[in-house]
């Protein structure tokens, strides 16, 4: 299986092999913590489960082939992907790459948890030092990158406001400066954009989400296309062991098969309920990639696509009228959304980001970053789309 299949094709055979005792089509669940040596330091590939497990080495490859990796297995064991306990665990990992005293310049608006890691964890265990831009802007990534620069972390499209990010432009900056560009791409998915073909160093996914796609695990996901970049993370992974357990690696590889049939229907979806949104009465603004509407909607056009034309995604943000009476009452009224945390999953979620996913960053930030008591998320799921579309206006006209 090569990276010139279709990626129908490939999230099913990426990376993957018959088992090769049985003919076992699926990758088995191996669950043992250790493996039987003929001699002293002899083996067929596998010590303990925490360094290499054959399950989660399906996972890991199949992953790696998505994000557009190719490292061969002589390169990296599992082709540079990393599968982890939790999406923090990858964002984790790849700041263990730096020194204490380096500097990361980070998007504005982030995912609440990893804003937190930054400034609550990070700065006081590893000394690492933090710079918040809107790197839609080139003269503000500018002006925030310094001589101790060693990271710019990306999130395209951002959580929650939906912010989208050049990442050609990024890659041309920093080309020949030294910095790792690393991408969490947990939004758009391999399905829709490739930061590694791209130039990016390293791309992360809180496979928790639209990878595992049934709201059922916790994981996270990490790939390189570097052979230097993946022997220093492997050497993180194993030493620190934020690893994937045997079954939750089986549950997101079992998720990805499905990954391109659930995104079109996401991104089918979601396009017409933004597009439905924008012209209710009580909605002040819709906020989604794939409409011309979108600040950066031309960068949607080049830089997340699917079967050749633009894809927006799943995921919708918009501001209701009547700031946080309203958008509880809106909450409380839908039937089919269910007002939860997380997204990706098959079924349709709902948040008030100032109160549930972002309420660890800080009050005056969510402010500026326009995180407001209107701001509504919703995760759009496969359910029909006019029954969607039915439970948010039944929620509306309630709160209107």
């Amino acid at each position: 299986m090569t990276n010139t299949n279709h990626f129908e094709s490939q999230v099913i055979h990426a990376g993957q092999s018959h088992e090769p005792v049985t003919g076992a089509v699926m990758p088995p669940v191996f669950l043992s913590s250790t493996y039987a040596q003929s001699s002293p330091g002899v083996h067929s590939g596998y010590e303990y489960t925490r360094s290499h497990n054959p399950t989660r080495y399906a996972l890991e490859r199949c992953i790696a082939r998505l994000e557009g990796s190719m490292l061969s297995e002589e390169d990296d064991a599992s082709y540079g992907g990393f599968a982890l306990s939790s999406g923090m665990a990858a964002v984790n990992t790849v700041l263990e790459l730096l020194d204490t005293g380096d500097h990361v310049v980070a998007m504005d608006d982030l995912y609440g948890g990893t804003h937190r890691l930054f400034n609550k964890v990070k700065m006081r265990s590893s000394g690492l030092k933090f710079t918040y831009a809107d790197l839609t802007s080139f003269d503000a990534l500018k002006e925030a990158v310094t001589d101790q620069t060693k990271l710019i972390w990306v999130e395209t499209p951002t959580n929650p406001m939906l912010k989208l990010v050049d990442l050609n432009g990024i890659v041309e900056f920093a080309k020949d400066k030294g910095i790792l560009l690393a991408c969490d791409n947990t939004f758009a998915t391999p399905a829709l954009q490739h930061p590694l073909e791209i130039g990016f160093d390293i791309v992360m996914h809180s496979a928790t989400k639209y990878l595992g796609g049934h709201s059922d695990v916790v994981a996270g996901i990490l790939v390189t296309g570097s052979k230097d970049l993946a022997e220093r993370i492997r050497f993180v992974h194993n030493s620190a062991g934020p690893i994937l357990g045997p079954f939750d690696s089986y549950m997101v590889l079992r998720g990805i098969k499905t990954l391109a049939l659930r995104m079109k229907q996401h991104c089918s979806s979601a396009l017409k309920i933004a597009r439905w949104l924008e012209a209710q009465d009580g909605i002040e603004k819709v906020i989604y990639p794939g409409l011309p509407s979108h600040p950066q909607h031309d960068i949607a056009t080049k830089q997340m696509t699917m079967d050749g034309t633009v894809a927006g995604g799943g995921m919708i943000t918009f501001i209701l009228e009547g700031g946080l009476k309203a958008s509880r009452v809106f909450l409380e009224n839908v039937s089919i959304f269910s007002l939860a945390e997380s997204l990706g999953g098959v079924e349709s979620l709902i948040e008030h980001p100032a109160i549930m996913t972002h309420a660890s960053v800080e009050p005056e930030v969510r402010q500026k970053l326009g995180i407001d008591d209107g701001l509504i998320r919703i995760s759009v799921g496969i359910e029909h789309c006019g029954d969607l579309i039915a439970d948010l206006e039944h929620a509306l006209s309630k709160s209107i």
